[in-house]
């Protein structure tokens, strides 16, 4: 299995547009980038994309163009589903799974495209791909958001998606234990938003999961490049 980082950026990104931070000019003289935050596993062959950003198709390009055979929406927010359009004359739409909320609300968007919509219940294993995945409900008011644990042949991938730190027990008892865990850190530690982690709560969440490792991602460009644990756009893990 191996898993890549497609995007790791917030719904703004860095850099960011008419922003001259520290962040946003390292990023124009490096080239280096945070796109949108997505992810893309690969097992057997086969692919599961996790959200589908708005910056979908510079993506996919970056890794070499897979065929998607699967998509999971995690909640309705922009960043998290609108690029799923580009499959439009690209490939035959894949299927999409994800809470029976969050398919209503992002399908009425794709009404032009014909494909599969499976709902999950949170909380019940499904078998995908060859994947065991598990949904579960975080806290991102006021949209309907589900983080995800993945398992297969003993490893567990686990993600937040966007979230505040006072997640519900039985949610919170599916982050454990996970060989990569990764986690909304939006900004750095001393600034609070209503909807997210900052990069302090999600690194205090990560070590009470007793994950073997950790990203923050959906970073915003407050963040540096070169903070400890911060995910990396095209970053790659196989296990």
């Amino acid at each position: 299995m191996e898993l890549r980082l497609l995007g790791t950026g917030d719904a703004i990104g860095t850099p960011k547009i008419r922003c001259a931070c520290p962040q946003c000019m390292e990023a124009y003289r490096t080239g280096e980038q945070r796109l949108r935050t997505s992810l893309l596993l690969e097992v057997d062959g086969r692919h599961l994309l996790i959200d589908s950003s708005p910056d979908l198709r510079q993506q996919l390009l970056c890794a070499g163009s897979p065929v998607i055979d699967a998509v999971i929406w995690t909640h309705g927010h922009y960043d998290h589903f609108m690029g799923f359009g580009e499959f439009y004359r690209v490939q035959k739409p894949p299927a999409v799974y994800g809470a029976a909320e969050v398919l209503e609300y992002c399908g009425e968007t794709f009404s032009f495209l014909q494909f599969e919509k499976h709902p999950v219940t949170p909380f019940e294993p499904f078998e995908l791909l060859g994947l065991t995945i598990t949904l579960f409900p975080v806290n991102h008011p006021p949209a309907y958001t589900t983080g995800l644990r993945i398992e297969h042949n003993g490893t567990v991938i686990c993600y937040t998606a966007d979230t505040r730190a006072d997640l519900d027990p039985a949610s919170r008892a599916l982050l454990q234990g996970a060989d990569l865990l990764l986690i909304d850190g939006i900004v750095p530690p001393g600034y609070h938003i209503h909807k997210h982690m900052n990069y302090e709560e999600a690194c205090q969440i990560a070590e009470e999961s007793g994950a073997k490792g950790f990203r923050c991602v959906h970073l915003s460009h407050m963040i540096p490049f070169d903070t400890p644990h911060a995910g990396h756009d095209g970053e790659m893990f196989r296990f």
